[in-house]
């Protein structure tokens, strides 16, 4: 263990999330904040409604968690209406006051020095806990860097509420001891026109440094295990079944290809209802395209189902893939965009407004979509399934500016800076 030279031990980090667990984008990213960390020496410990973590660094405190049943209530007679009752408001306090007593528990059983918060202070899926972390830093000074992934006012959900108060208090809270970040452009942006708060911008990466490892024996049998036949391509759709991901244009895009192929979705429709997922089921069989939603046996961890079945990683997934479909209409950056460059698979990528700001000037090669499958996208990506050549040039050049723009050497030297900001005496001796 290295020790700080002037206070003669060691720092421990503080990260806290409504969720740290399973494959969500925030619980990734704040993964691999956590390896940066460690590698320097930094023990991290866990504050969360739901956790997967080491148990001896974990604090879970159900009501942290955006799915809690009183949580929800509040959330739901919050927003879509301009008024709340008393009782709602007393109601967000003593469950405030509740998740800040199991805060300052947290830090003091572990001794915490900086806090890192996952998204709590940026969307307000749990307002209390929001709440309760800005008065905590406001009462405590705690270095704190927040991860911003998706404000309130980029999302439509959130325009009409009865919160207005919170939303400017903790979302994000404008504190001289918290180092904001955020993982676009836009967002930098806009964090600065609506709050007058600066930001450092980090976008989310993947390890280019250390190319993936090929399929192992137990992912050997993806294609049978979906189905596959063994002409048809298969076709990944690499994401949740919610609205944004605009999925209907992927069942498009394959319909209109014409060749034999099944269209894998990875993930479940998750916290945001399963309308969707019917909308998307009914139009698979409008459009006569055979889809598949396959999150049962796609888990961030290998095992078996109930009744038996592999279950596999979308790491496993990925090598067996074809082509990728990211046809998003919104994105906070573009996880999966980068895990298909990652796999060196072609991507189809709809022109969302983060990848036209901060991806595409980058000069990746795509089958690009601006709002609808058009004909040119389509010979496109015939083209590149039917060369193989055109399609390992293209794959290896996205690989390429990946490495240069995406990796994990750009977040470690801005995650370094932030550091050096939050524990100077740490880092100001090596």
């Amino acid at each position: 263990m290295t020790f700080c030279k002037q206070c003669e031990r060691d720092h421990h980090v503080g990260v806290i999330s409504t969720r740290l667990a399973g494959t969500d984008g925030v619980s990734l990213e704040a993964e691999k904040w956590v390896r940066h960390f460690e590698s320097h020496q930094l023990p991290c410990f866990y504050f969360a409604g739901e956790l997967d973590r080491d148990p001896g660094r974990s604090w879970q405190v159900d009501e942290a968690h955006f799915q809690h049943p009183d949580i929800k209530a509040i959330h739901g007679a919050c927003f879509g209406t301009n008024q709340r009752s008393r009782e709602i408001t007393r109601r967000i306090h003593s469950i405030k006051r509740h998740l800040k007593d199991q805060l300052y528990r947290f830090i003091d059983h572990f001794a915490i020095d900086v806090l890192v918060t996952q998204n709590c202070l940026t969307i307000p899926l749990n307002l209390p806990l929001g709440i309760a972390l800005a008065e905590l830093i406001a009462e405590t000074g705690i270095k704190t860097i927040a991860h911003h992934h998706d404000f309130h006012w980029e999302r439509q959900h959130f325009m009409r509420n009865a919160v207005g108060e919170y939303l400017t208090m903790a979302f994000p809270p404008n504190l001289p001891s918290i180092q904001h970040v955020v993982i676009n452009s836009v967002a930098a942006t806009q964090l600065s026109l609506r709050t007058g708060i600066s930001s450092v911008t980090i976008p989310n990466v993947m390890d280019f440094e250390h190319p993936p490892a090929p399929p192992d024996d137990y992912a050997a049998d993806v294609p049978q295990a979906l189905g596959l036949n063994r002409h048809e391509l298969l076709i990944l759709q690499p994401t949740r079944v919610v609205k944004r991901k605009g999925i209907e244009h992927a069942i498009e895009f394959v319909r209109r290809m014409g060749t034999s192929a099944k269209l894998v979705i990875s993930h479940a429709s998750g916290d945001e209802g399963f309308d969707y997922e019917r909308r998307v089921w009914e139009y698979s069989r409008i459009m006569g395209v055979d889809t598949l939603f396959v999150s049962d046996i796609i888990s961030d961890k290998r095992g078996r189902t109930p009744d038996g079945r592999k279950i596999y990683t979308l790491d496993d997934i990925y090598p067996h893939a074809d082509l990728v479909t990211y046809p998003s209409n919104f994105e906070g950056f573009g996880n999966a965009f980068l895990e298909a460059v990652y796999y060196n698979k072609p991507i189809l990528v709809n022109n969302y407004s983060i990848y036209a700001t901060d991806i595409r000037p980058k000069g990746f090669s795509v089958i690009e979509i601006d709002g609808y499958v058009n004909r040119p996208a389509l010979l496109l990506a015939k083209k590149v399934l039917r060369e193989e050549a055109f399609r390992e040039e293209m794959t290896m050049r996205n690989y390429a500016l990946g490495k240069r723009y995406f990796s994990y050497k750009v977040l470690r030297g801005k995650l370094d800076t932030l550091l050096g900001d939050c524990l100077p005496c740490r880092f100001a001796n090596g």
